[in-house]
């Protein structure tokens, strides 16, 4: 396995790892958590209700017990989108590939425990580019203003990040081009950034450090801020135990949604220059907080709460491809593999060769370029 599969499939199956660990703790607080399941979470657990399928019947999903969530369906489908597309991608191929990914093909759904489009168990965020893209014939470059402002766009943004490898302005460009169907102001601006993390993870000497900083130098308006200010915080801390209190502190003066994580105000998930997502700041933090370790990163995001999932999932896509495959643990990969009925080594290794065919692709482009600017300077 050459290090850029290596690391490919540790970003994959570390986002799907993390995404299964966090979906079961999910929008409750650390405390809530800690009484729910009688100290720390340390890996797979049961749903947070016994009665899952009736306990919130708005989201009467199979959360736990080593399920993906949407954030998975969602980074599998760009993996198949950008194997159909054969090349980098724009807000045209949202329409063009992704919308028919969502609704065209039914897939086992671990949360439904049930084969069914996709579309049907995404959120209503995700549902928007369905509505917009296919039925509203909406100019994908402009689909997405409109949307809620969420992490809908950064949390399935790990592909970007892979296919752009070592390259984390061109990933930052592609990632902010293709999420314009989907998401618009911090939400789009946040899955240029999480993807330039991940190209950056993905570079030969990367560091939990060197992701970081990327981030801060790509990143624009409120989203900087935020990193720059929870990640800062970050650094007073050497395990995530104990971490909660002072990064929600930094994250809160940028973060919409109110500490009440499903009690919002009428200001949440407005579009803002001055704002951020919060699952971004949280996952680069762990981050730092875990030393790059991907159980650490993961399992700090896990027991934070609020958006877990996809904390969880970022943090873990970024830690797996600083690490590797090997970074990620066999049984949880086995376990959440098995429940959730999914190869996930195997998308890991198709963005890979994606990524090796986009490479030499642009290798030609930019030395037809030379050649035909030599001439201009002749």
């Amino acid at each position: 396995m050459t290090l850029l599969q290596d690391k490919a499939v540790g970003a994959i199956t570390g986002a799907a790892v993390g995404d299964a660990l966090g979906g079961a703790t999910e929008g409750w607080t650390p405390e809530q958590i800690r009484e729910r399941y009688d100290g720390w979470v340390t890996g797979i657990v049961p749903p947070y209700f016994a009665d899952w399928r009736n306990a919130r019947p708005i989201a009467p999903y199979h959360k736990g017990d080593g399920h993906v969530t949407d954030d998975t369906l969602m980074t599998h489908a760009l993996i198949r989108v950008y194997e159909r597309a054969g090349g980098h991608l724009d807000a045209y191929a949202a329409a063009e590939y992704l919308v028919p990914e969502m609704m065209g093909e039914k897939r086992w759904i671990p949360e439904l425990e049930a084969e069914a489009l996709p579309l049907q168990r995404v959120f209503l965020a995700e549902k928007w580019l369905v509505l917009r893209l296919h039925y509203g014939h909406v100019d994908p470059r402009e689909a997405g203003v409109g949307n809620i402002v969420n992490c809908g766009a950064a949390m399935y943004m790990a592909p970007v990040g892979v296919v752009n490898a070592a390259d984390p302005d061109g990933a930052y460009a592609e990632a902010v081009e293709l999420a314009g169907a989907h998401q618009s102001s911090y939400g789009r601006e946040a899955a240029g950034v999480f993807a330039a993390a991940v190209a950056e993870a993905m570079r030969p000497g990367a560091t939990p450090d060197s992701v970081v900083a990327t981030a801060i130098r790509v990143a624009r308006d409120g989203t900087r801020a935020a990193v720059e200010a929870v990640c800062e915080r970050a650094r007073d801390f050497t395990h995530w135990e104990g971490a909660f209190a002072g990064l929600r502190e930094a994250v809160r003066p940028y973060d919409t949604v109110a500490d009440t994580y499903r009690d919002q105000g009428l200001g949440a998930r407005r579009p803002s220059r001055t704002h951020s997502i919060e699952e971004l700041p949280l996952a680069l933090a762990f981050l730092l907080i875990g030393a790059g370790d991907f159980r650490d990163t993961v399992l700090g995001a896990v027991n934070y709460g609020r958006d877990a999932d996809s904390i969880a999932s970022m943090g873990g896509a970024i830690a797996g491809a600083l690490g590797g495959a090997d970074a990620v643990p066999a049984d949880w990969r086995g376990d959440i593999s098995t429940a959730s009925r999914l190869d996930l080594e195997a998308p890991g290794r198709a963005i890979a060769a994606v990524a090796e065919r986009v490479h030499a692709a642009d290798v030609e482009r930019r030395r037809t370029h030379e050649r035909a600017f030599e001439g201009l300077l002749a």
